[in-house]
C-alpha cells in the first residue's frame, strides 16, 4: 500500500495544474473558430478602440520665415558686381539675393 500511494503522488505531481482549453490560434480580437462544435467565440474582452489620429494642423497665417523667403526670392543679383554695388557682398546661403551662380566654390558664401 505505501508503494501505491507514492506512485499516485508522483503521477499527480507530473500532471499539469490547470486545464488547457485549446492550443491558441487567436486573432487580434482574441477570438477563433471552434472546430469541434462549430461556431466562433472569444476568450478576451473586446479590444480597446484604436487611438484616433489627429489631422495635421493647418497654417492660417504665413510665418516669418515665409516672408523672409519671399523677400529672398525677389532680390536677384546677376553677378557679384551688382551685389557689391548694392552693398550685399558677401552674400551667404540663406540671405536674400544668394544664388548658386554667385558662389562658384559652393562654400555657402557668394561674392567673397
Amino acid at each position: 500500500m505505501p508503494k501505491d500511494w507514492r506512485s499516485a503522488a508522483a503521477v499527480l505531481l507530473l500532471m499539469p495544474a490547470g486545464a488547457i482549453a485549446h492550443g491558441g490560434g487567436l486573432n487580434a480580437e482574441g477570438c477563433h473558430h471552434d472546430r469541434k462544435r462549430g461556431g466562433y467565440h472569444c476568450h478576451r474582452g473586446p479590444a480597446a478602440p484604436a487611438p484616433q489620429r489627429l489631422a495635421p494642423a493647418r497654417r492660417l497665417a504665413p510665418a516669418r520665415a515665409d516672408a523672409h523667403e519671399r523677400d529672398a526670392a525677389r532680390v536677384y543679383y546677376p553677378n557679384c558686381a551688382a551685389a557689391r554695388a548694392a552693398g550685399a557682398a558677401p552674400v551667404r546661403r540663406g540671405d536674400p539675393g544668394y544664388a548658386p551662380h554667385l558662389d562658384r566654390d559652393d562654400d555657402g558664401i557668394g561674392c567673397e
